[in-house]
């Protein structure tokens, strides 16, 4: 693994934890993700669209008690490629560790 297998749609912190939100649970509502991730609801917004577009996450709504509300669920790709980066992070930390001469 290298930097090449990082992958740049996941790569922003806020998109990571929201990857990871995602990828702990079946669905999120949209007020419980913003508050678990600590943005406010543009940044949430912006984020969860770019992992829309990229076909890692979907989005649902429905009103509740009169008021429209927005979940948010990860996809297989979604799921596969939040592993598989997780796994490029892990292997490009131990690289870098693993390269550190003895006598440093």
């Amino acid at each position: 693994m290298s930097v090449a297998d990082i992958d740049t749609v996941l790569h922003p912190p806020a998109r990571l934890q929201i990857a990871a939100v995602l990828a702990k649970v079946d669905e999120v509502e949209f007020a419980v993700l913003r508050d678990i991730v600590d943005v406010s609801d543009s940044v949430l917004s912006k984020h969860l669209s770019a992992l829309v577009e990229a076909g890692y996450a979907e989005t649902r709504k429905a009103a509740v008690d009169g008021r429209q509300r927005t979940w948010a669920l990860i996809t297989r790709a979604g799921r596969k490629a939040f592993a598989s980066h997780m796994t490029a992070l892990h292997a490009l930390v131990e690289a870098a560790q693993d390269a550190v001469p003895q006598n440093v």
